[in-house]
């Protein structure tokens, strides 16, 4: 079994990367930009990011999808990509 303190954190960095890149490749919404102007919520991103990360490695756990930690990664980046893209369609 590998180590629940290397999971959390490969995790958090996994979300923070998918909010950071996401807010750079996607930009502020339409919504966003008439409330904050020009300025991106790179914070806010990192966070939903992390958010989705921590959903997607959970669900995988829970339906038993792998023990590993590329299934860590995986689900992690799959979830933080779905939260994320949710987050922006809502926005």
């Amino acid at each position: 079994m590998r180590d629940p303190a290397i999971t959390f954190i490969v995790i958090l960095l996994i979300g923070i990367a998918a909010g950071l890149m996401f807010d750079r490749l996607a930009g502020p919404s339409w919504l966003a930009r008439q409330f904050s102007g020009s300025s991106r919520g790179i914070i806010t991103s990192a966070l939903v990011g992390i958010a989705g990360a921590f959903i997607g490695f959970h669900i995988a756990v829970l339906l038993a999808l792998g023990s590993g930690l590329l299934m860590a990664v995986i689900a992690a980046a799959l979830g933080a990509a779905a939260v994320l893209f949710t987050w922006r369609m809502a926005k």
